[in-house]
């Protein structure tokens, strides 16, 4: 059930990493990029802690924000 419910978002994030990323200027402070945290973020706490800590991450990701190697915890 939980792969079930997390599948479109992660298709969602893969097709952004293929064709969306590859044409934009690589702007991530941190290490690893945030789409790829969402991804292990989704993976290893499902739907809604995953998209907590994600959305997190991409709010924090600006120039005021922080950087540097942030894991997924």
């Amino acid at each position: 059930m939980r792969k079930i419910l997390i599948t479109p978002f992660i298709w969602i994030i893969r097709f952004y990493q293929v064709a969306i990323s590859p044409f934009t200027p690589s702007v991530c402070r941190y290490s690893p990029t945030c789409s790829q945290y969402s991804l292990e973020a989704l993976q290893k706490h499902g739907l809604f802690k995953g998209s907590w800590l994600a959305a997190k991450r991409i709010i924090s990701c600006n120039p005021w924000g922080g950087k540097g190697y942030d894991p997924v915890p």
